[in-house]
């Protein structure tokens, strides 16, 4: 185990255990107190903190929504005085309401540790140079990953989003060995490097850590391909705290593992709420154990993946990569599926890049999914062709879904420079 500060320390998970009952007790009692609108809920559904006895206990307890940070908008879900607030970060409000949240001292301490404990689980040691290009600002990406590298003793370039051609070169002339972006953006700079005569894989990278939007083992196995980095997957959302929640480790590669000090996580019946066991995949949901400003108790985040067991000397469960948001699930014709599981068909044609569009349009009561892939460079016509048929043939054969697949030359598309929109469905556009 890595011999750490920030670095969980448990010799079982019966340790692990006693803590989280010990730390949940405090957070159900906290946000209870504290926060009108969970008591209210907690007070509709008949329970409060004293009924909390056991770790099971907590499927008792109501859930935290998403709808109600934009009910209770601005500051309706802090548990502490504003004047105890040190930062206030902001997701982006496209689908409404911005969600605002709040940090304490402590809460910021609490962050910076975890960020720090994913950047040494990913394979980062005090003394690296990290270029951070997630976004500064009100998105939680940038600022809480800088926090988390300055606090394990690295040097940060904050680089942000943008300026691709210029990260490139500082990727070059600074020679850092980690890098932070989301996975569609480091594709971006491998272009840029490419553009300026220099093979993405010749850099000083050695680690790239993503997240912020699903992503597919085919485009993990570009990066990896194009870069020679170990591609790893980061998960948080600004509700619970931002990005550190879990971490897929350097020597436990295929899932992440949840700091479950830090968050209590659960896996519900995206329908139903019924909590599944281990093993089954459904929505995650967090608790968090020790956050000041903004406690959140049993979190329905919209992920959907699964819990499975722990691995190596860490007692701690880990999680799959997410599967999609339940909230960005196609449903075409009856067929549901994710743009995850599109991505991985065109991925894995050998004659199309890692840029995509999916168009879901609604003709008369026929739903129609059309496809816009870019093709690689030096594709000619009848390659192009070629791939456009062969895409199609495997969504109909693997999904059953009769899609519309065009290609379009090398950079048509635009570029990401943040977390990537490639799902247009208009049929949302028309309303009920």
């Amino acid at each position: 185990m890595i011999a750490h500060p920030d670095y969980p320390q448990f010799d079982s998970e019966e340790s692990l255990h006693a803590q989280q009952l010990r730390q949940l007790r405090w957070s159900i009692a906290h946000a209870y107190t504290n926060t009108a609108c969970y008591r209210a809920k907690c007070d509709a559904a008949g329970v409060s903190p004293d009924d909390f006895r056991s770790l099971d206990d907590l499927k008792s307890f109501p859930f935290t929504l998403k709808t109600d940070f934009r009910k209770h908008y601005p500051d309706g879900m802090f548990a502490v005085p504003r004047e105890r607030l040190v930062r206030l970060h902001a997701s982006s409000g496209t689908t409404g309401k911005p969600t605002i949240v709040g940090y304490t001292k402590n809460d910021l301490d609490l962050w910076s540790s975890l960020c720090a404990r994913a950047i040494l689980a990913a394979g980062g040691r005090p003394g690296d140079t990290v270029h951070n290009a997630y976004g500064y600002g009100l998105f939680t990406g940038g600022l809480g990953l800088h926090g988390g590298a300055e606090r394990l003793g690295c040097a940060v370039i904050p680089a942000s989003g943008g300026q691709t051609e210029r990260q490139a070169q500082l990727i070059c002339d600074l020679k850092p060995r980690v890098i932070c972006c989301t996975p569609s953006y480091m594709l971006v700079i491998a272009e840029a490097l490419e553009h300026m005569g220099i093979d993405p894989s010749q850099t000083s990278l050695e680690i790239g850590i993503h997240g912020a939007e699903p992503w597919s083992e085919e485009l993990r196995r570009e990066i990896e391909k194009r870069f020679r980095i170990a591609a790893l997957d980061i998960y948080g959302l600004s509700e619970v705290i931002g990005p550190g929640v879990a971490q897929e480790r350097i020597d436990a590669r295929g899932a992440l593992t949840i700091w479950e000090d830090a968050f209590y996580p659960e896996i519900v019946d995206p329908v139903s709420g019924e909590v599944l066991p281990d093993g089954a995949e459904g929505e995650l949901v967090l608790t968090s154990l020790s956050k000041e400003a903004m406690p959140v108790i049993r979190y329905r985040t919209g992920d959907l993946t699964r819990l499975t067991a722990p691995v190596g000397e860490l007692p701690m469960r880990r999680m799959d990569s997410v599967a999609g948001r339940s909230d960005d699930m196609l449903i075409i014709r009856g067929v549901n599926i994710f743009p995850r599981q599109i991505e991985e068909l065109i991925l894995s044609e050998p004659l199309l890049s890692s840029h995509y569009r999916i168009d879901v349009r609604r003709a008369g009561a026929r739903d129609e999914i059309e496809i816009t892939a870019e093709a690689k460079t030096g594709a000619d016509d009848v390659a192009r062709k070629l791939a456009c048929e062969n895409l199609a043939h495997r969504m109909k054969s693997h999904y059953g879904i009769t899609a519309d697949v065009r290609t379009v030359v090398h950079g048509s598309l635009p570029r990401s420079e943040g977390k990537a929109r490639r799902v247009f469905d208009h049929r949302k556009e028309l309303g009920p």
